[in-house]
């Protein structure tokens, strides 16, 4: 099983064989942030569970480490009591401890509990457009791969599709990308380029990937991110890659089937089990939470509302 929880912005939890891996940890409430790029960044909405409620973690997978957005404070302080930081080669060396730096296409395999084995695969990515990386500093992607299990991208602060392309010509299909796509811009700089993926380039970056699965994050919660969940839906529906869309409210979670053929989700609570089996085999994407479609099949299949 593979599941996905979106905490905020760009920090998730996700389920992998066995192991609990945190992606650019993120717990600081909102306000005014100092940028390392000059003038402030401003967080808008607070994370859905603080650090201290995540439970077991086994590794942050940070995309970079000098961006508040991406690692505030808080999640310095939560990252540092995880055993493993995987992160760019800069990062781990200006992080130090249990921090490990990971070239593009350099592998690190990570032993569950249960025995299982993961490979992470650090991937290209590209802040913003050419040569930004002179001015934002590097930034990584990751591939998580194990046997019986569907292939994940994790894009971070990635804006180029070249670099989509890429990945996909040397990884192949991806069952389930999670794209940072909020369309970031910062007004003075770079001309004000594209500094990650917005709406219509993730929707491109999934139809290169060949994704199953889209999840998004960091598309919400800072003030320099120029689109969200609407502007998503509607890039994803002019290109009718709509059905392959799911959007978390922070707090929600999603899990996936191991085998991307079967179509098989499931839920763990709050609908009843004929309502769950039905979903299933429809091949509905479950999402923890108030979903008013949901809901609504709940209603009709049980005559009263889920609690």
């Amino acid at each position: 099983m593979v599941a996905v929880r979106l905490i905020g912005g760009p920090t998730a939890v996700l389920e992998y064989g066995g192991l609990r891996l945190v992606t650019d940890p993120t717990f600081d409430p909102a306000g005014e942030y100092p940028s390392p790029t000059g003038a402030p960044t401003y967080k808008t909405g607070e994370p859905s569970v603080p650090a201290s409620g995540l439970g077991h973690v086994d590794a942050v997978l940070l995309s970079h480490d000098q961006h508040p957005d991406n690692f505030d404070g808080s999640g310095r302080v939560f990252a540092a009591g995880v055993p493993l930081v995987l992160t760019t080669p800069a990062g781990a060396a200006r992080l130090g401890g249990n921090a490990h730096g990971l070239s593009p296409w350099q592998t690190r395999n990570l032993l569950a509990d249960n025995g299982s084995s993961v490979t992470v695969t650090a991937v290209p990515a590209l802040h913003g457009p050419e040569g930004a990386e002179r001015v934002l500093g590097a930034v990584t992607g990751f591939v998580l791969t194990a046997a019986g299990l569907p292939t994940v991208y994790v894009s971070g602060d990635n804006a180029s599709l070249p670099v989509v392309r890429e990945i996909a010509e040397r990884i192949g299909r991806v069952d389930v990308a999670v794209l940072f796509a909020g369309g970031a811009r910062r007004h003075g700089l770079l001309d004000g380029a594209l500094l990650t993926l917005d709406s219509a380039s993730a929707a491109q970056a999934a139809d290169i990937l060949r994704a199953g699965t889209v999840i998004p994050v960091h598309f919400e919660q800072w003030r320099h991110l120029s689109e969200g969940a609407e502007a998503l839906r509607a890039a994803f529906r002019a290109v009718g890659l709509d059905q392959r869309l799911i959007l978390l409210a922070p707090g929600e979670r999603v899990e996936l089937p191991a085998n991307q053929q079967t179509g098989v989700r499931r839920v763990e609570h709050r609908y009843g089990p004929g309502a769950r089996n039905r979903l299933a085999e429809a091949g509905t994407p479950i999402v923890d939470g108030a979903r008013a479609a949901l809901e609504s099949f709940y209603t009709k299949e049980t005559g009263s509302r889920p609690t």
